[in-house]
């Protein structure tokens, strides 16, 4: 009996554990390259659609990941790569496909322009990411390459959504909105990035209870929820950066008496 026991155990070699975390990602891309298939196919609905689920999976592969513990440099990597393809080339193509081929060249350069500036934040967030934690890992440096994906998609997912409260000109709307987001790709403004959020446990059930509440509109109003899910995303970079300066100026301040007890020591 020890024998046949002995045959059937948890596996804990971390080396399979980043099997399931990598599948995730590699859906991720999947579903990405897939938005750009419907969109070729002018279907696209299901284009946005794709590339909000594979939003939804970018944030589930690293928390999988960290809780099963199977982090591992070859999944930050591929995490990163996925992000390119997902977040980067796919919306770029939707919206060359859905709007911007109207500008020809131009058009086509505007997309090259983001898609460069995805890859370069990426990059440096790779980078940044070997530092040592500190209160600064609360922000992003600009916006993150997911909710970038999704904010120059907002155009498109505003026409099939059933809010149209604006008579918007896209030849002009899309490629601005294109050129900004860019922009804040790969600046430093500094942007929630929602990973350290500790909530009391008497809140918790609350907590459950919006995030339930969130997904179930999400798959009524899909588009609608989306919308102002992104406008109140664009409100919050103002407040992010207000939050961090005064953050930074307490953290200098409190940096700066200690050296000095220090030194009277």
């Amino acid at each position: 009996m020890q024998q046949s026991d002995k045959k059937f155990k948890i596996v804990s070699n971390k080396k399979t554990r980043t099997i399931l975390p990598n599948m995730f990602t590699l859906v991720g891309v999947c579903i990405g390259l897939t938005s750009i298939k419907f969109a070729f196919d002018e279907r696209f609905g299901l284009a946005v659609l794709c590339i909000i689920v594979a939003g939804l999976i970018d944030g589930l592969d690293g928390r999988i990941a960290r809780l099963i513990q199977a982090t591992s440099k070859v999944g930050k990597e591929l995490d990163s790569l996925t992000d390119v393809i997902s977040f980067g080339v796919a919306p770029a193509f939707i919206m060359y496909f859905w709007q911007l081929n109207t500008l020809g060249r131009v058009g086509w350069l505007i997309c090259l322009i983001y898609v460069i500036c995805v890859a370069l934040r990426l990059a440096r967030f790779n980078v940044n990411s070997e530092t040592q934690s500190s209160w600064k890992d609360n922000f992003f440096e600009g916006v993150p390459s997911p909710a970038g994906g999704i904010l120059v998609l907002m155009p498109l997912i505003y026409s099939q959504s059933e809010l149209q409260f604006f008579n918007i000109d896209y030849n002009y709307f899309v490629p601005i909105l294109f050129i900004l987001i860019s922009v804040l790709l790969i600046s430093k403004v500094p942007t929630y990035s929602f990973k350290k959020i500790t909530v009391p446990r008497r809140l918790t059930i609350f907590l459950l209870f919006s995030v339930v509440l969130f997904f179930g509109l999400l798959l009524i109003y899909t588009y609608n929820i989306i919308v102002i899910s992104s406008l109140l995303y664009m409100i919050l970079i103002p407040l992010s950066i207000y939050h961090f300066k005064s953050l930074n100026k307490k953290f200098i301040i409190e940096n700066t008496d200690n050296e000095e007890h220090e030194d009277v020591l």
